[in-house]
């Protein structure tokens, strides 16, 4: 949806709908995630009925919903919701518009059937490998919360030859800035030389969590690549900077693995 515009929903079968929180029901539209939305709340860009919405309000599809004074039809949820699996390059940032006008990762996905994509765990600008996207706001937030606790696997390339005891620590736990933080598994991957090469498995989403941890025990990362989420991993023959969608079984599988994830 152009600009990522919301607005006026009709209840589109005729039945009444019972209010949802603001940010669950225009994440299940496929308009942004809860995150996302939450974000417009707090910055007051969104109103509900011509009142400014706050964190905590409810709403149903036939209630006037506007952002930035501008409404637009709140369309049905897709009867299927899309997943894509994109190579990220080096050198492309997770976001739509970059002041920088460095190149970014949205502007090689084909057009949605419906609603727009919305982007599952951000890499940063020097961080490759595999993302996620989905036309599912809810899916979207459950597959980024801590509480779902969705592996992630990468590939890392660290400076220094870590011993036993450094890798114990990141097993067991390193304080960070923003609270202790640790890999479920540490595997090496490959020696050489100067450089170490390890897979590592964690099932939290914090900023720069990986390089962070690494950097915590005197280690700095020279090379990260996602390769798996949940249980979606990159095709190996999936060229950087192309794109596939996700077959149904598939989606399917990535839409279990959250709720397994929280009846752990």
């Amino acid at each position: 949806m152009p600009n990522g515009l919301l607005a006026i929903a009709n209840d589109y079968d005729g039945a009444v709908s019972i209010p949802e929180r603001l940010q669950k029901l225009l994440a299940a539209a496929g308009l942004g995630s809860r995150r996302t939305v939450e974000d417009w709340i707090r910055a007051g860009r969104i109103t509900v009925n011509g009142v400014v919405a706050t964190l905590g309000a409810r709403a149903t599809c036939a209630d006037v919903i506007t952002l930035d004074g501008r409404p637009v039809p709140l369309a049905p949820r897709p009867a299927a919701r899309e997943v894509l699996i994109y190579h990220k390059p080096l050198g492309e940032v997770t976001t739509r518009h970059d002041p920088q006008g460095r190149p970014t990762v949205f502007e090689r996905l084909p057009e949605p059937r419906a609603g727009r994509w919305i982007v599952v765990g951000r890499l940063d600008v020097n961080t490759t490998g595999l993302l996620l996207f989905t036309t599912d706001g809810e899916l979207a937030h459950r597959l980024m919360h801590p509480s779902s606790e969705v592996a992630r696997e990468y590939l890392v390339r660290v400076r220094g030859e870590p011993d036993a005891a450094t890798l114990r620590r990141l097993t067991e736990g390193v304080r960070l800035e923003d609270g202790f933080g640790r890999f479920d598994t540490i595997e090496r991957h490959a020696e050489g030389g100067s450089h170490d090469w390890f897979r590592v498995v964690l099932r939290e989403g914090r900023n720069r969590e990986v390089r962070r941890l690494w950097m915590a025990v005197g280690c700095d990362v020279s090379r990260l690549m996602r390769l798996r989420y949940g249980p979606v991993s990159l095709p190996e023959d999936l060229r950087p900077g192309t794109v596939r969608r996700l077959a149904p079984d598939a989606v399917e599988a990535l839409v279990a693995a959250t709720i397994t994830a929280r009846r752990k």
